[in-house]
């Protein structure tokens, strides 16, 4: 079976490509030129749109098991499918919590029968996530998981969390961090600042995210293991990271689009889908974000993809949960607010949807190399559209950006050769311009 992309604009930050030309795929691998394409196969032309690797999400929520009524692992993967992901990695917050190795094989046993992309599960540092005791980390890893965390759930006791540094650098495993001193922004509920003043509501100061920042990039210095920073929202933080980079300690960090694209006044009307956590902080610390992206001090653009059923989000601000959908609104926004702007290019900022998040959790993807597996996204970047909370696929239709118009769309989703979403668009305008209607 082959299927040839034929004259499309092929960004591959991992080898340096960015030309117009054709893509081959022979049985699920990227093929090389001149390759034999006898047998089934099926040309598309992608004239005028831009073919990258299919896109690695390393921070999302799926809720399976025990919140399926937010998110399941199949319904997840269709909306990351539609996002132009071919990857997500999803986070251990399940009930119960992913941390022995039989929750990791359930999870990937479900992905193998529900999921049309792949599942990288993420397992917890903490047994119940309660951050007391390490959970089983090497029985993890052993069944398949990509990662541990704690996620949402930070661990206050610095022994511990070093003990788990040191542990995992065994495996050269990646540790992602939630960083939040959770007495500090006890009961916030946004941005400690003057919108928060104005709505009477508990804020959240940037010093509680930058607080966490610093100890455990210390601590990771001390125990000399990998650190991976999740959602950095403020200014202070991505200094913190920076120096630390530039003193040479293993860590490295993402952002999410919420935190280049909207500001915290995005919470007048008390909208609760501008609720998540961390909250969304000020124009100055959107401008340092981007200025983190541009130098490279952020190395990845994660979702933090947080579904949640209506009855959590249409109540009153404080009581409401936290968090919003991503999966299917972050390539058009990094086009529009990152790359339209002049703030990444292209190929910089696909580095850090395919390649970058790929290297930190050390799996296959985000390459275009020949004999790699065929996961392939591609975009049509001109693409003008509104965004509709009801025509979302995710379960969940609790978005941040409903009603936003964005530039850049994804038109086809490619895993391991099979077109797992779109593609009619291209078949169709194939058919017309075989049947010579205009």
């Amino acid at each position: 079976m082959w299927l040839l992309l034929k004259g499309g604009r092929i960004v591959d930050p991992a080898s340096g490509l960015d030309e117009t030309g054709d893509l081959l795929i022979v049985d699920g691998k990227i093929a090389g030129a001149g390759k034999d394409t006898d047998g089934a196969g099926e040309t598309l032309d992608v004239s005028g749109m831009v073919v990258v690797p299919g896109l690695i999400d390393m921070h999302v929520h799926l809720r399976e098991p025990g919140f399926e009524h937010k998110e399941t692992i199949a319904t997840g993967s269709r909306a990351a499918a539609a996002g132009g992901f071919t990857a997500i990695a999803p986070m251990p917050n399940t009930k119960p919590a992913i941390d022995n190795r039989a929750m990791v094989e359930f999870i990937l046993s479900t992905a193998v029968k529900d999921s049309d992309i792949r599942i990288l599960p993420v397992g917890a540092m903490t047994k119940g996530m309660d951050g007391k005791e390490m959970a089983e980390i090497g029985e993890m890893v052993a069944a398949g998981a990509t990662a541990v965390s704690d996620d949402a759930f930070p661990i206050a006791n610095s022994d511990l969390m070093r003990r788990i540094m040191e542990y995992c650098r065994m495996f050269d495993l990646p540790i992602l961090t939630h960083c939040e001193d959770k007495v500090l922004a006890a009961d916030g509920v946004m941005n400690e600042g003057v919108v928060s003043t104005l709505l009477g509501l508990r804020g959240m100061p940037c010093a509680a995210e930058e607080i966490m920042v610093a100890r455990n990039i210390t601590l990771a210095a001390m125990a000399r293991s990998r650190l991976h920073v999740q959602h950095v929202s403020c200014a202070g933080s991505v200094e913190v990271v920076r120096q630390a980079k530039r003193r040479g300690i293993n860590v490295t960090c993402e952002t999410c689009p919420q935190y280049f694209s909207l500001t915290d006044e995005a919470v007048y009307g008390y909208n609760t889908n501008a609720k998540m956590n961390p909250p969304l902080r000020t124009a100055a610390d959107v401008e340092a974000i981007k200025q983190g992206l541009a130098e490279g001090v952020i190395d990845a653009i994660a979702t933090d993809h947080a579904p949640h059923a209506p009855e959590d989000k249409e109540v009153e601000y404080n009581a409401a949960a936290f968090g919003t959908v991503g999966l299917e609104t972050a390539l058009p926004l990094v086009i529009t607010n990152l790359v339209d702007t002049g703030v990444l290019s292209l190929s910089d900022a696909i580095a850090k949807m395919t390649i970058n998040p790929a290297s930190i959790l050390k799996v296959e993807g985000g390459s275009l190399k020949e004999g790699a597996w065929a996961d392939v996204t591609v975009i049509d970047p001109l693409a003008d559209f509104t965004v509709k909370a009801s025509e979302l696929k995710s379960k969940s239709k609790n978005t941040a950006f409903d009603g936003m118009a964005l530039k850049g769309a994804v038109v086809a989703t490619i895993y391991n050769g099979s077109i797992v979403h779109g593609g009619e668009t291209l078949r169709e305008s194939k058919a017309r311009a075989t049947a010579g209607v205009k």
